[in-house]
């Protein structure tokens, strides 16, 4: 799946219709490699979204809001210096290159009329976002391009903006009748490939569907396609050119059986028949949909990293400490023998001979079994009794302070274990602010104080993270936590006594709350889908089947002073269920909760 050149079409015509002739309302950039315009227009205001993402290049109008950072980037301010109020006059593409220019019209700080144009290339590991005044120039680019990273080209400051030609396509809009023959059928390769490697904009996927609505085989060399057979794909080909030129698109996501995304597109899919299609009124429709949530996933484990790292450096660190104490603790395992001893020698030390490496006395706790006692010659039998009597009381101490140490040790291991579920499961900035926050109250990582001169009297916008709100097909309300501050928060505060609580057995993983509002007996599916969801948001999401315990919520206690998420209960039914949440709705824009 690709963005080509005619999703992208597809994308400008929609951003041409609504958005020319608007104005600038706001210009954020969220991330570092992206920007987010807000629109002025007749319709009412509209959203623009340009990524120039390596790993995830898009654009796409949004309903959706993302908050920026407290200080804008250099970039940001420069457009906002320029276009902050300046009017869209068109959006455009450059034949089916995947090029996006929104060219715009402003006042100077003399009142003199002038234009700039804004650049999106979605290139993949080459995207980028470039500034250029009316003349071409590159006033700045949200990513410098220097020679020692190209020799093909520079994007800085001052230089020429242009398209570099590094791969010779040509436009499939204007070809004509004897290029496209001369172009596709002069290649020594598969006629798919041919396609996609003579024009720009077509993907290998566009290519598959031209060759099949051409009743021809894809895999077959080009040069092999008889004459007739090549006039026919290019009157094909002239077919799906002419529904781009004209706006003519039917964009949709092509999925499975099981409902898994195989495909999408702004055309139709004729290879893809057979299988399900959910069509979009827009592109944008379908891009948010498709990607939004990937791209929304993979910013997370980007933004994530730092915190991954530094709970496995955690997580080794305490393991290691862990495995040291309990072989300690074994060591003290000799402390019973060193007692007894002692206290045999208290009482027959006066058979041993003077200068004795050893004596035989009778066991009374063993029916008085004999037993042979090591001594240290030098010292009398008492002497010996003493100092075993010290090895016995140190070694006593030092068991006892390890077995302390250990429940400590083994408490931060579970509790970094569960945070390491938890970032697995992280969806947004929220839910890392919540993990670090629990990470620094733990005295794992160190309180961070405000910068000094910084942000003085500003308060953030970021959102809190909220549990993540389900409803059952039966209409029934079931909470999980997406960390163990939220698990604390909504077992002990949100829950009520008669609500039923859903946990994976012995692993780390969220608090799954049923509000049964007064009911005493809730339907069986309920329950299973509580805990499906308990087994989904746990450690091993990944296993075919997960153990739940679940209880009412009554009769699980938290003691005190105990680490975060962590509780106990005495009394509980269990299941073994499937991580398979799919029958179950996930409410967006979670309420604000009220204790029921």
């Amino acid at each position: 799946m690709a963005l080509d050149g005619i999703a992208v079409a597809a994308v400008v015509k929609e951003l041409n219709e609504l958005l020319s002739g608007g104005r600038i309302a706001r210009i954020g950039q969220p991330e570092k490699d992206e920007i987010l315009l807000t629109v002025r227009t007749l319709q009412g205001q509209k959203r623009v979204l340009l990524s120039a993402s390596a790993s995830l290049p898009l654009i796409y109008l949004t309903d959706s809001n993302k908050p920026g950072p407290m200080t804008a980037p250099n970039f940001c301010m420069l457009l906002r210096k320029y276009i902050g109020s300046g009017k869209i006059l068109r959006v455009w593409q450059p034949g089916l290159e995947r090029i996006v220019h929104f060219e715009f019209e402003h006042y100077d700080e003399l009142g003199d009329l002038r234009r700039k144009d804004l650049i999106l290339e979605l290139m993949g590991k080459y995207s980028n976002l470039i500034f250029c005044d009316e003349e071409g120039t590159i006033l700045d680019a949200i990513k410098h391009i220097g020679s020692l990273t190209s020799s093909i080209r520079e994007v800085l400051p001052g230089r020429k903006y242009f398209i570099p030609d590094t791969q010779h396509k040509d436009d499939p809009l204007h070809t004509t009748e004897e290029e496209f023959l001369s172009d596709v059928f002069s290649k020594p390769m598969p006629l798919a490939k041919a396609l996609y490697s003579s024009y720009t904009g077509i993907s290998p996927l566009i290519a598959e569907e031209v060759s099949s609505r051409a009743s021809l085989d894809s895999a077959i060399s080009a040069r092999e396609i008889p004459d007739g057979a090549r006039l026919h794909l290019y009157r094909i080909f002239q077919e799906l050119m002419e529904d781009v030129k004209n706006g003519v698109f039917e964009p949709a996501i092509i999925s499975d059986e099981e409902g898994m995304p195989v495909e999408f597109s702004a055309v139709e899919l004729s290879i893809y028949k057979d299988l399900d299609s959910t069509r979009f009124s827009t592109m944008s429709e379908l891009l948010e949909a498709y990607y939004a949530k990937k791209n929304a996933a993979s910013r997370i484990r980007q933004k994530s990293s730092d915190l991954r790292r530094l709970v496995g450096t955690l997580l080794e660190r305490e393991s290691r400490k862990l495995d040291l104490q309990r072989k300690q603790q074994k060591d003290t395992q000799k402390r019973e023998k060193y007692r007894l001893y002692g206290e045999l020698l208290h009482t027959y030390g006066y058979s041993a001979e003077p200068g004795a490496k050893s004596v035989t006395v009778p066991n009374y706790y063993d029916n008085d079994a004999p037993l042979t006692i090591p001594l240290d010659p030098l010292l009398t039998a008492q002497e010996n009794a003493r100092r075993y009597f010290d090895r016995y009381s140190k070694q006593k101490r030092t068991f006892e302070a390890l077995e302390e140490q250990i429940a400590q040790t083994q408490a931060d291991v579970d509790q970094l274990d569960a945070i390491k579920t938890f970032l697995d499961q992280a969806q947004t900035e929220a839910d890392l602010t919540e993990i670090h926050e629990e990470l620094s109250s733990s005295g794992f990582v160190k309180k961070k104080g405000p910068e000094k001169g910084k942000g003085k009297g500003k308060v953030s916008k970021m959102p809190k993270s909220q549990p993540w709100h389900y409803r059952t097909e039966d209409g029934y309300d079931i909470y999980v936590g997406k960390n163990n501050l939220q698990n604390d928060e909504l077992t002990f505060h949100f829950a009520s006594g008669n609500d039923w609580w859903f946990h994976a057995k012995k692993i780390p993983g969220s608090h799954v709350i049923v509000k049964s509002h007064g009911t005493e007996t809730l339907p069986d599916s309920v329950f299973e889908d509580a805990a499906s969801l308990a087994a989904y948001y746990s450690r091993d999401r990944e296993s075919d089947k997960v153990e739940i315990d679940y209880v009412k919520k009554k009769e699980v206690k938290k003691p005190n002073g105990s680490k975060p998420g962590f509780v106990i209960y005495y009394s509980n039914y269990s299941m073994v269920a499937r991580p398979d949440i799919s029958r179950l709705t996930l409410l967006e824009g979670e309420e604000k909760k009220k204790k029921s």
